[in-house]
Parts: C-alpha cells; structure tokens; sequence
C-alpha cells in the first residue's frame, strides 16, 4: 500500500479543522463528525484548542482512500502558531490549501500559497463553506487567480452557492470550455502538448490531459481548485478522488539507507519525549540506535505507526511513513537521522518579531517556570527561551498576542505556574554596513588560546541569512576545528553591536592554525598543550566582534503590509489613527460602500492597530496583516541587554571563559 502525507493548511476559520473531520468520516474513520464549536474534532485535542475553537497544535490522523494510505497533517490557521505550520512543510508530499467562499483569499492564504510554490509542494485549493450566505466562488475563483497565482484550473462549477442546497458540479472530457483552459494552462509548461494542442485540439485526448494534470501538480506548477462545503459535504467526494489521482505518493526506499526527520515533539503521561517523524528512506525498528543531528544517540524503544486512523503500535517504521518514537531523550524538533540530505532544511516564514518577559506571579515559582518554559521550546523552538543574566529575567519571543495568551494558560493548566507578561516589544535584526576584518595568531598576544583565526565580515543580500566560506587552506588543520569555527560564528552573531541577532552576512574564514598534539591533555590557557576544539569556540567571538565592529551594523525593525476594509464614512478617522501608529496607507480604492486600504505598519504597532480599529469603524472594520520586510531604524538604535558570553568587552568575557572552564574541571 503506498503513503501520501498530506497537509491541510488555511487561513483561521477558513474551515480545514472541519474539512478534516469530514474527510475522516466519509472514510469510514470516524462514526461521527465532531465540531469546532463543540470541541468534538478529532485533531484538536489540547484543552485549550477545543476551549478556543482554534488549532493550536498540528495534529496526524490517517485514512484509506482505495490502497493509498493518507496521513493527514491539520496545522493551525491563525498567524501566531505560524512555527506549527513551518515544521509540517518539511514532511509534506502534498497540501490542500482552504479558502473561504465567504471571506475569499486573506493574509495567510497569500503566504501559504506563495511558500507552497516556492517549495513546489504539490497542491489542491478546496474553496469552503460554499453554502453560507455570502458565498461567492465566482469571485473568490479571480482573486485566487489574481491575487495568489494564475496557474488555476476551476475543476467544476458551484451550484446555488449560499444555500444549504450548494453544491458542487464536477467538469468533464465533454465541456469544451474547460478541456480548453486545462489544455492551454497545461501547455504553458510542455511544448510537445502545445504543439500538439495547436495542430488540431480534437486530437489530444481527455486522458492524455488529466495524466499530464498530475504530472504537473506533481511538480508544484499548476493548483486544481475544487468547490464545496465541509460542513454539509458537497464537493468532498471530488476531493478526495483528486487527492489521491492528482497528488503523488510519498517516495523512498524501504531498503535504503536510513533517513527521516522530527517535525513534532510531546511529552506522554510520564513526562518521556514522544517524537514524530517522517521517514524518507529506509527501516526503523525497535531497539535500533539513532544518531540525530547534533550527534546524540539514542535507542528506539517503542514504535506507533499511524494508519486506519489511528497511531498503532508496530515493531517497524519505513519510508513514507509518519510513525511516533519513543526513546529519544534528547531529541528535539527538527532533528534529521540518517542521511540529512533526504530531509528539506531551512526555514519558510519570518521568524518571531515580538519578545516578553514572563514573570511567575510567585518568587517562588522561577526554577519551576524556567524548566516549565524549557518543555514548551521542546515544542515550539522559535519561542527562543532565553535568560537576561543581568536582570535575571526569563523571555520568550512571539508572532503575537494570542500566543502569550495561549503560552500563559498552558503554563498555569498543565504546570500549576501562574504567570504575567511584561509589555511586548519588537525584535530587531543587525545587519552589516560595510566590510570588516581581525585576525588573532597563535603564541602571539594579546590571544590567549591555542588557535589561529582571521575573518571577514560583510553584508549579502536580503533574505540570504548568514553564509559562511573558507578561504583559508582546508588542509591546514583538521576539519572538526574549522566546524567548531562555523557552528559559534553562527551562535555568536546571535547578538551584534546592539545586542539584536545579525543577519543577511557573509563570514569568510581567512586564517586557520593550530597546535598539533604534543603532551597531555590540553587545559585552558596553558600553552604548552596542544590544540582543541574548544580554543576555536573560545577564539572565534573575539574574532568575529571585532571584524563585525570594523564593518558596522545597522539595527532594522520588522515592518507589516497591512489591508484594511472599512465603512467608507470611517476613513476620515481611520487615517489619522493610522498616522498616530507610524504607518503608511500606500494604496486605497472604494467599493460600494466599503474603503479598501493597503500600505505598512510598524511590527510593534499591529497589535494597537487591530485594538483601535473596531472602536472607529462601528465594529465593522477588517484588518489583516503579515510581516513584509525589515526597515532600517531612524533615529538612535534600540538595543537589546547582551550576555555574559557576548564578547564586546574583551576582559569581562575572557574572565567568563576562564569561570566556565574551572567549572567543567
């Protein structure tokens, strides 16, 4: 039986919870369909998701449709648990994107769509809720076409939209109009189909059409869009026929080299580490010893393989599956095993723009509160749990407000600690001005460890990230000391100048040397001992800092693009609030009697923006935002309080080294 791991993504209250639950029960998983309001469904487990009626975690169930296994990933919709959906694309074979008749194409729509295309991640759009009031697929079908991507194909029409009798009307070889609009979009990606096409259209056959379909949803160029409601079931039958037609099945190889990647972590009723995992290539069978990315190894013991709708406890995971480990007590959120290259790297979305402080409402409760907030970023890394260790204080980084919320009733529900959250306020980035370099020798002063170390710093091109290259001789010294330089020019520039992380840099390695073994083993400052691997990790910040201070940075806020729908007569107030705010109306147009109005806000002001606008447009204003680009900061750079570790004051940290290597003796 092959596998097909897919994912169900959407903008909030587009529906996909809801077309999940009808899915599972049109596959004969479920007895019942649950509901969001109730808090019945199946994938929203949590407490706090059936409460809020919103997903908050990315939950697995599976299904059979004829001899495709489909594991079905529901990812949350609203934008603050955006991390959630960035761990599921790695383990994707394919998506169904959710988009309201209603409310049409919205923020995250847009995102989603624009990061399913760019990772070629084969997807189907599912236009919902076909039989509320207000429904209108002719329209949500152009802006889908204008404002997401044009390579769409409507598979079918909608029948009395807006109605409980809405339904769905599928296409077929003998409507003319719409083999032609298939044969045209698919030509634009296969010359011999336009040649042939053009020479004498009754000559391509339907067949050849809906296999050349595939072929290119399979490659991520063109998106089938089918109609229908989740909640009555129209159009569901058509989309779960095209999922498992027109959406391909997981690949890999059973007998292969083993390769798979965690894209979920949870803790069971003991309090040991459940791992989810996607497996690439390969076999994982219980008591087989995994390394995992950062080098830990560990000894799987037990194995639950999703399937039929459930997770069943199996003595085997393969390739294509999804399957839940336990044993690996170390494991965290997106670790690879095996051969890594298997597994997609990188990150999708911004990273988190907003901090706080959380502050337990008992003195007491603060070691109870770190180790607490140290299992949360078990499973959701990008909260960046860090301590100020000059004011002692605990912070965690956020897409929004809904996310302290659901950070603070977790703590108190599942870990007795009552919490409060200082102000939140925006995270910076640094980036480069100009070009820096520094060099430390070995056996020359004023460097005190057993390495040589020069590099260059300089600034790359926006959304390129930090990108390091050796320039220096490889053979030089051995390659475990030119990693060890790598991996802390990485966590060094976590902090700049300013104290913000430094990004969009290029870091070139332009001297390399070291001290070969001669002695017994090496103790810090001693140099009468040969090299190690953590004299490069000691060296390299003060190296670093000084090259990034010769280059200079320049400290950027996140910025917003924000659209607004407003009553027409509210625009004359809603503007200067928006001027108060620091942001930029860019475009506006009027609409019957709606004012449509686009532009940027600061990140630090989305949230003042969204409490604001209600009160001026009567309760009838929509706004909708995302974040679009940094911008430099005017005026004088906010910083940010460094750590101990940072190595801008040379004796300080060198007084912080010596501390942590008496410590490890």
């Amino acid at each position: 039986m092959e596998n097909l791991n897919l994912g169900i993504l959407a903008h909030v209250d587009a529906g996909k919870t809801t077309l999940t639950e009808r899915l599972l029960f049109a596959a004969g998983v479920i007895d019942e369909l649950g509901s969001v309001d109730d808090g019945s469904t199946q994938t929203d487990s949590l407490a706090l998701e059936r409460q809020r009626g919103i997903t908050i975690k990315s939950a697995v169930v599976s299904f059979v449709v004829g001899d495709v296994t489909v594991n079905l990933i529901d990812t949350p919709g609203h934008p603050d648990f955006i991390a959630e959906v960035e761990r599921v694309l790695n383990v994707l074979d394919g998506a169904v994107l959710v988009v309201s008749a209603v409310e049409g194409v919205q923020a995250q729509t847009r995102i989603l769509l624009r990061t399913l295309r760019r990772l070629r991640i084969p997807t189907l759009l599912f236009v919902n809720k076909l039989d509320r009031g207000g429904a209108q697929p002719a329209r949500v079908l152009g802006e889908i076409a204008g404002k997401l991507t044009p390579a769409v194909v409507a598979m079918g029409s909608a029948r009395d939209p807006g109605t409980r009798g809405a339904g769905f009307i599928p296409y077929g070889a003998a409507d003319q109009r719409f083999t032609a609009r298939l044969a045209e979009l698919l030509a634009d990606h296969d010359d011999a189909l336009l040649a042939a096409y053009l020479d004498d259209p009754a000559a391509v056959p339907y067949r050849r059409l809906r296999a050349e379909l595939a072929a290119q949803v399979g490659r991520g160029l063109v998106h089938p869009v089918y109609f229908g409601s989740a909640i009555t079931g129209a159009g569901v039958e058509q989309l779960t026929a095209a999922i498992t037609e027109l959406l391909p099945a997981a690949g890999g190889d059973a007998g292969g080299p083993v390769a798979g990647r965690v894209f979920k972590v949870e803790r069971g009723p003991a309090g040991e580490k459940i791992a989810y995992a996607r497996m690439f290539s390969g076999t994982v069978r219980v008591r087989d010893r995994l390394r995992l990315r950062r080098g830990d190894e560990a000894k799987v013991t037990t194995i639950n393989v999703f399937e039929h709708g459930t997770a069943t406890q199996r003595p085997a995971v393969a390739a294509g599956q999804i399957g839940k480990l336990w044993g690996l007590g170390e494991v965290q959120i997106g670790d690879t095993f095996g051969a890594p290259a298997a597994a997609a790297e990188g990150h999708h979305f911004t990273p988190p723009t907003l901090e706080t402080v959380v502050i337990p409402r008992r003195a007491a409760d603060k070691g109870a509160l770190h180790l607490a907030l140290s299992q949360l970023a078990e499973q959701d890394p990008l909260i960046d749990l860090r301590q100020d260790d000059l004011r002692q204080e605990l912070l965690v980084s956020l897409y929004g407000e809904v996310q302290k919320e659901v950070i603070q009733a977790t703590l108190a529900d599942e870990f007795g600690i009552d919490v409060d959250f200082s102000e939140t306020t925006t995270i910076c980035i640094e980036r480069p001005v100009g070009t820096g370099a520094a060099v430390e020798y070995l056996n020359k002063d004023p460097n005190p460890f057993l390495a040589t170390i020069g590099l260059r710093v300089g600034p790359a091109a926006a959304g390129s990230g930090v990108r390091f290259q050796i320039e220096a001789e490889l053979g030089s010294m051995p390659l475990a000391f030119f990693r060890a330089v790598e991996d802390t020019v990485r966590e060094t520039l976590r902090q700049g100048i300013y104290g913000w992380e430094v990004i969009d840099c290029d870091v070139a390695m332009t001297h390399s040397g070291y001290l070969g073994k001669h002695g017994l083993g090496h103790q810090s400052f001693n140099k009468s001992m040969s090299s190690t691997g953590e004299d490069f990790r000691h060296l390299t910040p003060l190296v670093l800092m000084d090259a990034l201070r010769q280059a200079g940075t320049q400290v950027h806020e996140p910025i917003h693009r924000f659209h607004l729908e407003i009553p027409a007569d509210t625009l004359g107030v809603v503007v200067p609030m928006l001027g108060r705010l620091g942001a930029v109306p860019q475009t506006s147009a009027i609409q019957g009697g709606s004012a449509l109005l686009d532009g940027e806000v600061p990140a630090a002001r989305v949230h003042d923006l969204e409490q604001q606008l209600p009160a001026l447009t009567r309760g009838e204003g929509v706004a909708e935002s995302a974040f679009d680009h940094y911008r430099p900061v005017r005026g004088t750079p906010p910083t940010r309080p460094r750590t101990d570790r940072n190595p801008l004051n040379r004796k300080k940290y060198l007084l912080q080294v010596q501390r942590r290597v008496a410590t490890s003796r």
